[in-house]
């Protein structure tokens, strides 16, 4: 399925400004056990990556168009990667990998509470190819534009998310199973907030 201008999926944003996302937003470290919906990750998903033209352009900027961004979900079923072109979630493996994601996290409890951890991962030469050692900025602000999209979104679903920047860079890359090429750049752990 691809989403156009107008076409978001995310019914529940619908009848938001984003205004009142803007200043509902907080961040939120303790969350219920409600498990996130297919449809609720996909749209979390799409704030962030989403494609919104059939040129491929995303709901977040990028310098030159060149998308060095990869999203990947941990939720107790397994860990899932978004599939831009397709909106679709991929099966990476059956694992539930949050705990072992919050021990790279430096212990933070939201990371392996919630039910949904978001992981904002670079493969950074697609931008250093065209723009050199700047390329590294503008990895480090798309994934600032994708993170803020994401955060906001949840906002608008009535769920509760925070951006997470503080863990060990290559126990996570290993703990994702991701090429050497790749960074780490953004946690969001995802969930409705606890009562």
């Amino acid at each position: 399925m691809r989403m156009w201008p107008g076409e978001s999926p995310a019914v529940a944003a619908e009848h938001q400004s984003l205004e009142d996302a803007l200043s509902r937003r907080r961040s939120v470290r303790l969350f219920s056990e409600h498990t996130l919906s297919e449809d609720e990750i996909l749209n979390l998903c799409w704030a962030a990556q989403g494609i919104t033209d059939p040129r491929g352009r995303r709901t977040a900027p990028s310098a030159g168009g060149r998308y060095p961004l990869e999203l990947y979900v941990a939720t107790p079923d397994g860990c899932y990667a978004y599939d831009p072109p397709h909106h679709r979630l991929v099966r990476r493996t059956a694992n539930d990998l949050r705990t072992a994601l919050q021990g790279g996290a430096l212990s933070q409890e939201a990371v392996g509470q919630s039910p949904a951890v978001f992981v904002v991962a670079a493969r950074p030469s697609r931008t250093t190819a065209e723009y050199g050692r700047r390329g590294w900025r503008y990895v480090h602000l798309e994934a600032g534009h994708a993170a803020q999209n994401l955060l906001l979104e949840a906002t608008a679903m009535g769920l509760g998310s925070v951006p997470i920047g503080a863990f060990d860079d290559e126990r996570l890359r290993d703990i994702l199973d991701l090429p050497a090429d790749r960074e780490v750049v953004y946690l969001i752990p995802v969930g409705k907030p606890a009562p």
